[in-house]
């Protein structure tokens, strides 16, 4: 059984910038390339997924006013990466048809999205995280009526919520945060932190789309000090 099949031309106009900026592989490279700061990067089979899900006016041709993306707060007790915030999705179950399907049962197991809500339209090349050292698949979808994403697995996640476009573009909202010589791309959401895989998937996404706007990325914060500012509640800061 095949994994379930992208349709990028189910992207709204808006978001098809974002498609086809994902298209050369320059995105792709990119999020590697940063990555490669924090760990190598390798190539094996994809042991996890995560679904990087847009939600917005199906209509508009241009990015809407109500442009968001899904997000979630990582519940402080979890063993691995406890208190950050993330992208639904998980490990790679023997059941899952392949990483698209596993990124939306995560996200179904997670938040309560109902897949008939979600069409896949593009994957990045796999990544190498730090901590877990896992080989995950980032995958772009898009849903024109998500209805209401919630914590439907407290143990997992004790926030789920879409965070608008416009808000991570603010340069306001926008930092770099840095440890131990190493610094990425952060962004300040509703008093929470994300930085990280998250962070620079991110940044990642709205420059493939050419949305991003100009900020002060040479200023560094460093990560203990932002981390001791959000709500984050990371149990290893």
């Amino acid at each position: 059984m095949g994994d379930v099949p992208l349709n990028p031309g189910r992207a709204p106009g808006w978001l098809a910038p974002l498609v086809h900026g994902l298209e050369d592989g320059v995105a792709s490279r990119r999020a590697r390339e940063r990555l490669a700061a924090r760990v190598p990067q390798k190539d094996r089979p994809d042991e996890a997924a995560v679904l990087m899900l847009f939600a917005g006016d199906p209509a508009a041709a241009q990015r809407p006013d109500d442009a968001g993306v899904l997000i979630t707060h990582r519940t402080p007790t979890m063993r691995s990466h406890s208190g950050q915030m993330a992208f639904p999705g998980g490990r790679i179950d023997p059941n899952d048809a392949g990483p698209v399907d596993a990124a939306l049962r995560e996200a179904w197991e997670e938040t309560g999205l109902e897949r008939g809500r979600v069409d896949p339209l593009a994957t990045l090349s796999t990544v190498t995280t730090g901590g877990s050292n896992r080989a995950v698949r980032p995958v772009l979808a898009y849903s024109a009526d998500p209805g209401s994403p919630h914590v439907a697995s407290p143990v997992e996640t004790d926030d789920v919520f879409f965070v608008p476009v416009s808000h991570l573009l603010d340069p306001a909202n926008r930092l770099q945060v840095g440890m131990l010589g190493w610094s990425g791309p952060a962004f300040a959401v509703d008093g929470y932190l994300v930085w990280g895989f998250t962070g620079l998937l991110l940044d990642v996404l709205l420059s493939a789309a050419g949305w991003d706007e100009p900020w002060d990325s040479d200023r560094v914060v460093p990560l203990r000090r932002a981390l001791k500012n959000s709500r984050n509640a990371e149990r290893h800061f």
